[in-house]
């Protein structure tokens, strides 16, 4: 199966969770550890995905990302939710549970 576009992942019936970050960025390493435990704790009602601002320098140009980590939360391709800075767990977990139904 062909790996899907960045469009085709964020419009989704089901929140996709993007965290635009970059190799250089230390407070983007702290998410890191975040993401996978909120990945572990919402399971399958949520996709969580990692987009390096450097190498994909056009999406993050379109979605006017300025600083990171930025974590922006889309679902049928509509941006729910935005945030720069790095974002605790629970707060992240509850609000993809906001937006799951």
């Amino acid at each position: 199966m062909p790996a899907k576009t960045f469009s085709e992942v964020i419009n989704d019936n089901k929140p996709v969770l993007v965290d635009f970050s970059a190799e250089w960025c230390g407070p983007c390493k702290m998410m890191a550890p975040i993401l996978k435990q909120l990945k572990e704790s919402v399971g399958d009602a949520a996709t969580i995905i990692k987009v390096d601002v450097d190498k994909n320098a056009a999406v993050a140009e379109s979605y006017k990302i300025s600083g990171v980590p930025t974590l922006i939360l889309f679902k049928n391709g509509k941006i729910l939710w935005r945030q720069s800075g790095v974002v605790p767990a629970n707060q992240l977990k509850s609000i993809i549970e906001q937006y799951k139904e």
